[in-house]
């Protein structure tokens, strides 16, 4: 696990209130000071910018005003109803990439920026006085700019809302969130020795709040466990949920000394980032839970899509492909002097290929489609594992998938899901090619 980026600015992104503000409090800013220039009625400028007087002026605003407020209205309105439909028909855990868009914010902003520059603007119009011409000018570009950005939001909620863009964006993600938290397999730290003391033993330190694990910075730890002269073992990686009280960490000390509590919970504090729900930027599991979050909410007898199911299943076939190239697994973080100061617990390909399969296949077993795919996931896998660990993990699925498969299906779907099953171990014994000769052909569509 490597060092990361402050959560703060993963929060930021996430919330659908921060660039909006910004944009509200920029405008209102930039009103207030184009309010006192006010280029003499005479002038050329003037009569260019602005022919009419200060009625039309003020009718331009209030017009500009009341449609960019109807406008956000409608944004807004669509934007609850979106998050409504991810949640029921893929995900609940999808709502977050729905407040962070980008194209969600900058349109809230500019309707938001056009209804206040509108309504400082028109407040400051005086028939006795020149008028602000640059004002109204900010005011009437501010209304173009909201007409098409309305036009661009909606046709960007209805291509968001296609299960396919979603899943694509969850698989972009994760993507992004395993180059940050991973190193290639052939580099990172080192994974612990036999010389490490075991999970028994030692002085277990307390977590000091609930809620889930968003990141984990190793260096503050290293640093407090040389201060103090103490080996720590983590017993928490991102994604797993804690609860107030429950042991986070083990504390050995270097010899028989009285270990710091106090000193180590204050340095977990500022190493471990807790928050109230997930985040995927050391999370790479969250990607894959929401993707089979979609793969299960397709195959539930309300919806009864397993082709989508099978879709879903295919991002997460890239993406634990990628992991096999990644050093997963406990790894151990030294100090500057090469003492061993931190064991750092992590997900290995046992965890996310029972992720990724585990729920999918219980569900599925009256499906063949489903259960083929689930296969098919796992010789995509087994093409590219660099270890007889990782071997093993997917000759176990297989087992497991075979085994889960209904004998409510009739003969000739039963022999297809083994036949795919004999094809991940093909793979898994190096023949490649006869591995990706299905029965059908060399076709590979779902």
């Amino acid at each position: 696990m490597r060092a990361v980026r402050t959560p703060t600015g993963q929060q930021v992104r996430a919330s659908l209130w921060f660039w909006p503000t910004v944009a509200a409090i920029g405008s209102l800013v930039v009103a207030f000071g184009l309010l006192f220039i006010r280029p003499a009625t005479a002038s050329t400028f003037a009569e260019r910018a602005w022919p009419g007087d200060a009625s039309s002026a003020a009718s331009l605003l209030q017009t500009v005003a009341t449609a960019s407020i109807t406008a956000l209205t409608l944004t807004l309105s669509l934007t609850v109803v979106a998050l409504q439909l991810a949640s029921q028909q893929f995900s609940p855990r999808l709502l977050r990439s729905f407040a962070r868009d980008g194209v969600v914010q900058a349109t809230v902003g500019v309707l938001i920026s056009a209804f206040f520059v509108s309504l400082v603007t028109l407040r400051g119009i005086d028939p006795e006085r020149p008028l602000p011409v640059l004002a109204l000018l900010l005011s009437f570009a501010l209304g173009l700019v909201s007409g098409g950005m309305l036009i661009g939001f909606i046709a960007h909620m209805v291509a968001r809302l296609r299960v396919d863009n979603m899943m694509a964006a969850v698989h972009q993600d994760s993507v992004a969130s395993m180059e940050e938290a991973y190193a290639p397999y052939d580099q990172g730290p080192e994974w612990p020795g036999p010389g490490l003391p075991g999970p028994g033993g030692g002085v277990l330190i307390p977590a000091w709040r609930s809620g889930f694990v968003r990141t984990v910075a190793p260096g503050p730890l290293v640093e407090a466990a040389r201060e103090h002269g103490v080996l720590l073992r983590l017993g928490i990686r991102p994604g797993d949920s804690v609860v107030l009280g429950s042991p986070i960490a083990t504390a050995f000390a270097d010899e028989d000394d009285e270990v710091p509590v106090d000193a180590l919970v204050a340095a977990l504090r500022e190493a471990v980032n807790l928050g109230f729900e997930r985040t995927e930027e050391q999370d790479v599991a969250f990607g894959l839970r929401q993707l089979v979050d979609i793969a299960l909410r397709a195959i539930s007898p309300g919806v009864n899509d397993p082709t989508t199911a099978a879709e879903a299943l295919g991002y997460c076939a890239d993406l634990l492909v990628r992991l096999t190239g990644r050093r997963l697994g406990p790894q151990v973080q030294r100090d500057q002097d090469g003492v061993v100061r931190a064991v750092l617990p992590d997900r290995d390909l046992h965890y996310y290929l029972d992720l990724s399969c585990a729920q999918v296949r219980r569900f599925g077993r009256d499906e063949p489609t489903v259960l083929t795919a689930v296969l098919r996931l796992l010789r995509d896998v087994a093409v590219q594992v660099r270890d007889d660990d990782q071997r093993r993990a997917v000759a176990d699925q297989v087992d497991l998938v075979v085994a889960e498969t209904s004998d409510r299906l009739l003969d000739a779907d039963q022999e297809a899901v083994r036949d795919m099953a004999r094809r991940v171990s093909l793979a898994l014994a190096g023949q490649v090619d006869d591995a990706y000769r299905d029965r059908a052909g060399t076709t590979r569509s779902i």
